[in-house]
């Protein structure tokens, strides 16, 4: 199950990557910004996952010593978490810019802006 989730991350980064490289347009970009951040998110959690664990809450069902045998880390939830509200910020501030950009230059293709040239 871990490899099946570590080969959907990888295929699923994959997929932004290409649409970042490959498309010119300013909203492809950034949807493929969005599908690079989802695998980075799929994959943390593949981190995270362990087979037939439990949460890391420790109680009478659960002791010190069981815990550290089936309890899950909650660190990689916790930063997917993170993840996911940097990455909804960052998209905002990305299609933002891309608004403003289409206003001085009524044009979504990337290659027409002299603001993107280095």
């Amino acid at each position: 199950m871990t490899q099946l989730l570590y080969i959907l991350a990888f295929v699923v980064m994959a997929i932004g990557l290409w649409g970042i490289l490959s498309r010119r347009h300013l909203i492809r970009m950034i949807i493929g910004f969005s599908i690079l951040d989802t695998g980075i998110h799929i994959l943390l959690v593949a981190i995270g996952y362990r087979k037939g664990g439990t949460a890391p809450i420790l109680d009478e069902a659960l002791s010190k010593g069981e815990a550290l045998m089936n309890a899950v880390d909650p660190v990689p939830s916790a930063l997917v978490l993170t993840a996911i509200v940097i990455g909804l910020a960052v998209t905002a501030l990305m299609l933002s810019f891309a608004v403003r950009m289409v206003q001085n230059n009524p044009t979504m293709n990337a290659d027409e802006h002299k603001e993107l040239k280095w």
